[in-house]
């Protein structure tokens, strides 16, 4: 989570010069070349089938929706925001796992799913003087994130986590070209300007493949409430890089998201340990 708030803070820095579409082609080419290399050394194929299964075709779709419009967000938002918003994937995560696999969700974790969106709402503050539209692009990328994360749940177990690296920075190729389409703007970095792309690909590299290790591999409700460091992490280095100072209403509203998160999580893992208790002289 820190290298994820590193990361975001170093493009926001460098979409103030250059092109977000650009940004974007350029991190997603680097992140891929870097995930194919680790996949090669360990004689692991590139270009494996199982990428053509329709999971994982949807979860390219969510994944370069979720790239496109977070990236944009941080460009053109506060970061301490973005990252705010960003939080309530997990709660989207648990809504979509109820709707899409069936599992069983009471009646109060339904109830911290609501405050969690609530929470939302608040850092949105629709109708209010703050309000800013732009704030709605963090928005369509936790969806985004959220459905990746659905699909990665039901991904081919053959495909290893260097090979849906390779997969995930890739489709921020596509991203790229569809703002360069809209707007263009291309034009070659600077050494500062690719210094810092080549910063953001090494430190993302490295968030990315640790995250999705994590998540494979341990237990879901331990890993996932380690996800809202992130947070404090954008807000100290949105202090620190761009002098950002959330506000009460922000901070009421984070408190909610990351609570209600973190509620849902906990009530997941304690319904986990009950059902499988062992039964008396066993």
């Amino acid at each position: 989570m820190a290298g994820f708030a590193v990361e975001d803070m170093i493009l926001k820095s460098v979409a103030r010069s250059l092109p977000v579409g650009e940004i974007l082609i350029l991190f997603g080419t680097g992140g891929m070349l870097a995930f194919a290399a680790m996949a090669r050394s360990r004689g692991e194929r590139v270009l494996h089938p199982a990428i053509l299964s329709p999971v994982i075709l949807v979860r390219a779709v969510f994944e370069a929706s979720g790239r496109l419009f977070y990236t944009l967000a941080i460009a053109l938002t506060p970061l301490s925001s973005a990252s705010a918003i960003l939080q309530a994937t997990p709660i989207v995560v648990v809504l979509g796992a109820a709707l899409v696999f069936g599992e069983t969700v009471g009646w109060r974790r339904w109830l911290a799913v609501a405050l969690g969106f609530a929470g939302v709402l608040i850092i949105l503050r629709p109708g209010a003087e703050g309000f800013s539209a732009l704030s709605l692009l963090a928005v369509a990328g936790l969806l985004g994130f959220a459905g990746r994360d659905l699909a990665t749940r039901a991904a081919p177990p053959v495909l290893s986590n260097l090979q849906l690296g390779i997969y995930g920075f890739a489709m921020m190729i596509p991203a790229g070209l569809i703002l360069l389409a809209l707007w263009g703007g291309m034009r070659l970095p600077d050494g500062t300007e690719a210094l810092g792309l080549l910063a953001a690909t090494v430190v993302g590299v490295a968030a990315y493949f640790s995250l999705t290790v994590a998540m494979r591999t341990g237990e879901v409700s331990v890993v996932t409430p380690f996800r809202y460091s992130r947070l404090v992490f954008a807000i100290a280095l949105g202090a620190l890089a761009f002098g950002e100072r959330p506000d009460a209403t922000m901070i009421l509203g984070s408190v909610l998201v990351v609570g209600s998160g973190l509620y849902t999580l906990l009530t997941a893992r304690r319904g986990q340990t009950t059902n499988h208790r062992p039964e008396a002289g066993t």
